[in-house]
């Protein structure tokens, strides 16, 4: 992995040591991502607590039973209808449709910050109805400054 800082390039660790072993003239073919910032990815997760705490779904019975809400299942139907999706088909023809996957590793700092605009989209239809993103945004900053 290649680390730039300021202009500066570090080597570090395993990427270092392998690239001391290597013969003079090989070519390599490194890519570059902008690192994703953490604290952003805490701001969305807050984002989506405050708006699975704000959503009341209507009640719904399973066989008798009433259904609960679930942020893990909140949280993937979001990320799909702001468009962050894969799509497989299944053996019965029919096709599955799961969330990207936000991991660090997954998705780079740019698609993140796309999903996250995305998402206070889909939020601001479905759930913020009476609410403005910059309301959504103030509140969502209040937490994190609790945090």
């Amino acid at each position: 992995n290649f680390y730039i800082y300021l202009g500066q390039i570090q080597i570090f660790n395993s990427a270092a040591e392998y690239l001391r072993k290597q013969r003079v003239g090989q070519v390599f073919r490194v890519s570059f991502t902008r690192a994703r910032n953490i604290r952003f990815h805490r701001k969305f997760f807050a984002l989506l607590n405050y708006a699975f705490d704000t959503w009341e779904p209507a009640e719904k019975l399973y066989k008798g039973k009433p259904v609960q809400k679930n942020l893990d299942q909140f949280r993937a139907d979001i990320t799909i209808l702001a468009g962050y999706y894969n799509t497989a088909i299944r053996m019965d023809g029919s096709v599955r449709v799961t969330p990207k996957s936000i991991a660090f590793h997954s998705m780079d700092e740019d698609e993140f910050e796309a999903l996250y605009s995305a998402v206070i989209d889909v939020l601001l239809q479905r759930v913020f109805i009476d609410q403005t993103r910059d309301d959504v945004e103030n509140v969502v900053n209040n937490i994190l400054a609790y945090t």
